[in-house]
Parts: C-alpha cells; structure tokens; sequence
C-alpha cells in the first residue's frame, strides 16, 4: 500500500500531466471556424488552475484542473432554454444557466453555443469573466 502512494507521490512531483475525458461537440461551418479559433485564445490557468489534456484531444474541448472546469464549443442550443429564459451578460457575453443543472453554464446569441461546467468548488462568475475575452475575440 505504501508502495503505491510513492508512485503517485514521485508522478505529482514530476508534474505528469493529468488526462480529462471529455466528449467533443461536431460543429460545423461557422461554428467549427470560430470554435477553432477560441481554443487558440484560451487561458492557460483559470482560477489557478492549469489547462489539462482531454481524452480525446479535440479543438472543441478544453479542461482546467482535474476536470473541475471543462468547456466544450460547439454544442447544441441548450433543450431548457426556452425563449423568454433569463440570460446574464458577464463582460459583455450573455450566459444561460440552466435551473435543472446548476454547475452548466451556456454562451448564446454567438456564432457558436460554448457550454462551461464549473465545479461548485468556484466561483462561476470568475470563471465566466476569465472565459469573456477570448469568446467575445473569436465568435462573432
């Protein structure tokens, strides 16, 4: 047992990169262009949190920590978003946060829909203002 504890001790202290597994959205046109060009004006931490490799790689996903931030662009509009549904705007972006998911956060009114999962252990708002530059830079 103790065996194994300084293996995962020795491989965090190398700094192994963890790797996430994340579904990639398939947009198309438009979308797929502007989807691109996003995951190239990512942050490389978020909330002191590192950018981590997904599983599989994919321009549309990107993942901070151990998963506990993970964006997928591209993604279909949300089912739960109805017409009248409130939107917030963070920084100029407008965000649906869906009622029934609390942790799901949805960039609309854009080229391309980009779904934000954010543990509860952050501040979505910090998250959301992080994530502004880039979305407003990339989808028209």
């Amino acid at each position: 047992m103790k065996r194994g504890w300084l293996i995962v001790a020795v491989l965090a202290a190398a700094g192994c990169a963890q790797t996430v597994r994340l579904d990639p959205p398939a947009p198309e046109g438009a979308a797929a262009t502007a989807c691109q060009a996003l995951a190239a004006k990512l942050p490389a931490t978020i909330e002191g949190l590192a950018r981590t490799e997904t599983d599989p790689v994919s321009p549309y996903t990107a993942v901070w920590g151990a998963g506990e931030i993970a964006l997928r662009c591209g993604v279909a509009r949300p089912a739960a978003m109805e017409p009248t549904a409130e939107v917030s705007d963070v920084n100029g972006v407008g965000w649906f946060a869906d009622p029934a998911r609390p942790t799901l956060f949805t960039s609309v009114n854009r080229e391309a829909y980009v779904e934000v999962t954010i543990s509860a252990n952050h501040q979505p708002g910090s998250v959301l203002v992080d994530l502004a530059e880039p979305i407003k830079a990339t989808i028209p």
